[in-house]
């Protein structure tokens, strides 16, 4: 195994459990390494820190996937990673009843999930994402693509799954892959030149985006529950790997403020929150979003939990256009969580711009007592930004805005505590007064 030597500077956040090395924190990087070897890192006295996989010439040299001197990386390593991944979603996410049932006294069974979670499952780029009894993944790098062949052999072992299929052509919900998110330590280092990005985005490239049956055989489209609810998902066409498992404990959450109210879901995809809001009780659900496949699924997966059609209306439409024409007090509940608004650093401002405007809009049609749950999934816009944007809105729209729940990743979502880089999703629940 190749060895590097960290630079004595440089080696606080290796061990404070980062998950990637600079070039520029290495005092040197053979010629002739390829993506995916496995290296390890000591200190200039010689001492271990860590151990990954090179993945690049360009900025992240090193992805580390371990702090164990005395772990070996062969396909027993890899079975290790997703039991260990698998125990934690069967113990907090299938198998824990949810805290608030549906008032149909629907099931709380849940079998989809996100099943490992890149950096923060300690596989650096690797995605698998759990639809009942099938698998959908992503390499998002070619690092943890030169490990493909035992990483299936690991999830056909321990999940045993009728079909895996990949999906490397997509990034995550933010329309881009963590690893395209300037890290704090890139930027104070000055390994990042200020307005150089060019290089960073590493699983972006065309090579990379792949699709496939790499395992058994995936139908057109999987049933799955969540919550107790039924959902249809295209794991080979849709977007992200097929549904946003991400919005669980927010659909979940919503329920309790619908009941008998005037919901309007915009950028509504597949119809999660809608089919939660009708199976909580909505008096109406309007449900809104650009793409026609979207919206028949959506339609579909209201028949699939027999759900009442005459209270759902299905709208193809800009949402933003949608939301000129409405009037004041037409909705109690108002859902907006649209796609990625900022796909680049330097477009924060023109972001949060447009996550402005459509906040003011839906506030403008709230009534008082009306709740707003207003989402976003740009990895490039923190919270404070986001609730700042918040209160600008509240302010343009001449109303005062209480804020009641705060939600950010899932359970099936974890975070590596010193991987800032890898926090993207922001949900507010506020209320009108």
């Amino acid at each position: 195994m190749v060895t590097l030597i960290v630079k004595k500077e440089r080696v606080g956040p290796i061990r404070g459990r980062h998950p990637w090395v600079f070039s520029g924190a290495l005092k040197n990087i053979p010629e002739g390494l390829t993506s995916g070897e496995p290296v390890v890192l000591h200190d200039e006295q010689g001492n271990f820190l860590a151990q990954g996989f090179f993945n690049s010439y360009s900025q992240i040299a090193v992805r580390i996937w371990s702090w164990d001197k005395e772990e070996m990386v062969d396909a027993e390593f890899f079975e290790k990673r997703l039991k260990r991944a698998y125990e934690l979603r069967k113990d907090f996410v299938a198998n824990t009843p949810s805290p608030l049932q549906s008032p149909s006294g629907r099931g709380t069974q849940t079998n989809a999930y996100r099943l490992i979670h890149a950096e923060n499952d300690l596989l650096p780029g690797l995605i698998v994402d759990k639809y009942a009894e099938y698998l959908s993944v992503q390499f998002h790098n070619p690092g943890i693509e030169h490990w493909k062949d035992l990483i299936v052999k690991a999830l056909v072992k321990i999940l045993k799954p009728k079909g895996i299929y990949e999906r490397s052509d997509v990034g995550r919900r933010t329309g881009h892959s963590a690893h395209s998110v300037i890290s704090t330590e890139a930027k104070r280092s000055g390994e990042i030149p200020p307005g150089q990005t060019k290089g960073f985005l590493d699983f972006a490239r065309n090579d990379n985006e792949k699709v496939g049956l790499l395992f058994g055989e995936v139908p057109e489209r999987v049933k799955i529950k969540e919550n107790g609810y039924l959902f249809w998902v295209d794991i080979i066409g849709g977007q992200k790997t097929g549904f946003f498992l991400d919005q669980r404990d927010k659909r979940l959450a919503l329920q309790k403020y619908v009941m008998n109210k005037k919901v309007l879901n915009c950028f509504s995809y597949t119809g999660g929150f809608s089919v939660y809001a009708l199976g909580a009780g909505a008096k109406s659900v309007v449900s809104v979003d650009a793409s026609q496949p979207a919206l028949e699924l959506a339609e579909e997966n209201v028949k699939l939990n027999k759900l009442d059609e005459s209270k759902c209306e299905f709208i193809l439409a800009d949402v933003k256009e949608y939301l000129t024409d409405c009037q004041s007090g037409e909705f109690d509940v108002i859902i907006l969580d649209p796609p990625a608004f900022v796909k680049d650093r330097h477009k924060i401002k023109e972001g949060l711009q447009g996550y402005r405007k459509i906040n003011e809009m839906a506030l403008r049609i709230l009534p008082p007592g009306g709740i707003l749950l207003t989402c976003s999934c740009s990895a490039h816009v923190r919270l404070e930004d986001f609730r700042f944007m918040l209160s600008e809105a509240a302010a343009r729209a001449g109303r005062t805005v209480q804020v009641l729940e705060t939600f950010t990743h899932g359970i099936d979502h974890p975070e590596l505590a010193a991987f800032t880089e890898g926090e993207y999703l922001k949900c507010v629940f506020a209320k009108v007064l």
